[in-house]
């Protein structure tokens, strides 16, 4: 399979040699992916601080911005493959509404409510409520790990979620975001566990574009039906921290994250991966100003361990 990161950055090419390994390599950009993906909450944060920008809004200047880049470097995914049936089309649909479009407006009405380190911490419960769903819906069979991993995760949540509340002056407010940023990972959960049928058939790369191709127009559409097109007008900052979320928070992790499974794996990259919440904490405390607690750091580490228990076993 042809990569298009590598055209991007042309690491096909390079040798490993004496002093850089293909493993190093591979989790160097596993690294900077997990930096990348961490910075989307300081972005929305900023972009809800520069102007009177609703969520849908915000969304749907991020998504703007980022079809062009990801139809420059993943178009020809589209010539690959057989050609979809209008039940490939239904899955494809679905899983593009759960993952891109659902996750996304979810998460960002959340974080008008709680702290970008809170937001990272519930979303990385996805694994664990992927799995879940599996065993569910899909016929896998459950095991000890599930019901750990699912008891960290919560555990950790519940904690992390008193810092926040005794820095807010509306508890009720913490409690809404919680549940909007914990339905974000919920739907990311599903188009986790759902878009393994379509990945079998169609291929990662094409299932990934046309699901955001999907999420694109659905998010359009919604800001269409329930917003004023003069809504797009906005400070020159929002379009700086749109495009910027696009770009750096977007398009370019993903692709780093897709060469990286390259060069080492898919396992190791989603290990490396759960250094996101501690990132997220890290630039909110440093960019946002955002204050963290002993509840935070003891709820992030609990998350993480949930997600180490069920990686191991998947």
């Amino acid at each position: 399979m042809r990569y298009e990161t590598d055209v991007l950055w042309g690491l096909s090419n390079t040798n490993c040699n004496n002093t850089v390994t293909s493993y190093q390599q591979g989790f160097f950009l596993a690294v900077l992916a997990a930096f990348g993906f961490s910075l989307k909450a300081i972005f929305v944060k900023l972009a809800y601080a520069a102007g009177d920008v609703d969520a849908i809004t915000l969304l749907a200047l991020r998504m703007a911005f980022s079809l062009p880049l990801f139809l420059i470097v993943g178009a020809s995914a589209l010539k690959q493959g057989p050609a979809l049936s209008k039940k490939d089309w239904a899955l494809v649909t679905v899983v593009g509404l759960a993952g891109y479009y659902g996750a996304s407006i979810l998460d960002f009405m959340g974080l008008k409510y709680i702290s970008a380190g809170l937001e990272r911490l519930i979303l990385f419960t996805y694994p664990a409520m992927t799995v879940l769903l599996a065993v569910m819906f899909l016929g896998k069979q459950l095991h000890g790990r599930l019901v750990l991993s699912l008891v960290l995760c919560s555990a950790g949540v519940m904690i992390a979620s008193v810092g926040d509340l005794q820095f807010s002056d509306s508890h009720g407010q913490v409690w809404l975001g919680v549940g909007l940023v914990f339905g974000s990972a919920l739907s990311y959960a599903c188009y986790n566990a759902f878009s393994e049928v379509a990945v079998n058939k169609l291929g990662p790369r094409k299932v990934s574009l046309l699901a955001m191709l999907v999420s694109i127009a659905a998010v359009q559409l919604h800001f269409l039906l329930s917003s004023p097109v003069s809504g797009l007008v906005q400070p020159a900052p929002v379009y700086g921290y749109a495009l910027a979320m696009a770009l750096f928070a977007t398009v370019i992790p993903v692709f780093l994250q897709a060469t990286a499974i390259r060069h080492i794996g898919a396992a190791d990259t989603a290990l490396i991966g759960t250094l996101g919440p501690v990132i997220t904490i890290a630039l909110g405390w440093v960019i946002l100003s955002e204050p963290t607690s002993a509840a935070q750091l003891t709820g992030t580490a609990l998350v993480i361990a949930g997600v180490l228990v069920i990686k191991r076993k998947t």
